[in-house]
């Protein structure tokens, strides 16, 4: 026979818990005739099993149930089923944290972060030290803080040599140009990269160009081809950000973005650079677009997880309506402006080993070419030419 202190100490429970458990029923003290409580060894042996079944994330109640009855399947399959989601997240939230601190991969985190709240993504990563255009990069391209610094040098590498950084041709740019009412004036080119586009429209208009780009190698690559085609007077750099652009409201005729406003957001874009734009000025801009309504799996899926706010050609053209431009006209990029880009690039590919990266890059390069192989056609980038409407 065990006092309520005894029995208390027995099984690590407070002196209040067992007298709430034997008005429930659970045990049955015994009154003395000096007015203490005892206990017997069935009371101890009901407590240890009510432990081991609360073990099993059963309530007090289900646990009371148990032991007056039949164990009840149904309940335990539900409570099962809770316990496993219970685990799920746990594990989730450990996977987390063994990211956080650098002992693996945090790549889905990022990729399901950037779809849901972009923003704070970025304001997140620039918070952990990252400078705007790494954390920018880190978005779009590495995917992962833990191997970004090695994956850049790797990405670097193999675009190192490369003119086209994306698909771009001139026939297209000529073509947007063309749709322009006037061709003088002052033109902005935003996320020039090295300023191909920049110089063909220096070439081809009374444009002034600034190129506008935050990689200060790709600017440098710029600035020694206008010293040698002579176009100093035409074309002037500025490293800044495309997100706080230091210029006056208003300041530009044109403003000229080829496959870079994504970095940001379209629609953000067309929202923060419609200032910089003279009344009745046009923007230029392309955009990764889905083109047909029948998509294969494997593509969608791989633009879910690298561009998941692409959309159609539709969506983006209500959405020139919703931030304050007059469509003036928009096609698709050519096969040329692909090839500019995915032959050299696949060339390149060809001549690295893999042993030489230590990243995911050349993994990642490798299956864009094989997604773009397949499917380009369900996609592509849309020239939008746009008037800025009112002030």
């Amino acid at each position: 026979m065990y006092r309520i202190s005894e029995l208390a100490q027995r099984v690590g429970l407070s002196r209040s818990t067992l007298l709430y458990y034997e008005k429930l029923g659970l045990i049955c003290g015994a009154r003395q005739s000096n007015g203490y409580r005892r206990y017997s060894d069935s009371d101890l042996q009901r407590l240890k099993l009510l432990q081991q079944l609360q073990a099993g994330g059963l309530s007090l109640k289900e646990c009371l149930a148990c032991l007056e009855a039949k164990v009840d399947r149904d309940t335990l399959l539900q409570r099962l089923n809770v316990l496993d989601e219970e685990i799920a997240q746990k594990q989730k939230a450990r996977a987390l944290l063994s990211s956080m601190l650098g002992l693996n991969s945090m790549r889905d985190w990022h990729q399901s972060l950037e779809h849901s709240a972009p923003s704070a993504h970025l304001d997140w990563l620039m918070k952990q030290g990252f400078s705007e255009k790494h954390a920018l990069r880190l978005k779009w391209l590495s995917k992962d803080m833990n191997e970004h610094q090695h994956y850049m040098a790797d990405f670097e590498r193999i675009f190192e040599g490369l003119v086209h950084l994306g698909p771009t041709s001139k026939q297209d740019s000529l073509k947007a140009l063309q749709m322009l009412p006037s061709t003088q004036g002052k033109l902005l080119d935003i996320g020039c990269g090295k300023g191909v586009t920049s110089i063909l429209l220096a070439e081809h208009s009374q444009f002034e160009v600034t190129a506008l780009d935050n990689d200060e190698y790709s600017l440098s690559c710029l600035a020694e081809s206008v010293r040698n085609l002579g176009l100093t007077d035409r074309i002037v750099t500025q490293c800044t950000s495309m997100t706080e652009m230091p210029f006056e409201s208003e300041q530009f005729d044109v403003l000229w973005s080829e496959g870079s406003a994504y970095i940001m957001g379209v629609e953000q874009a067309l929202k923060q650079w419609r200032r910089f734009i003279k009344p009745n000025g046009y923007l230029v801009v392309s955009d990764l677009v889905w083109l047909t309504d029948e998509r294969d799996q494997s593509a969608q899926v791989f633009w879910q997880q690298n561009y998941p706010q692409m959309s159609t050609v539709q969506q983006r053209k209500e959405m020139v309506k919703n931030t304050g431009y007059q469509l003036v006209d928009s096609f698709t990029l050519s096969e040329t402006a692909w090839d500019n880009y995915l032959q050299p690039l696949a060339h390149k590919m060809s001549t690295v080993e893999e042993s030489e990266f230590i990243s995911n890059a050349l993994v990642d390069i490798k299956t864009e070419l094989s997604i773009h192989r397949q499917f380009l056609g369900q996609y592509g980038y849309q020239m939008f030419v746009l008037k800025k409407l009112g002030q």
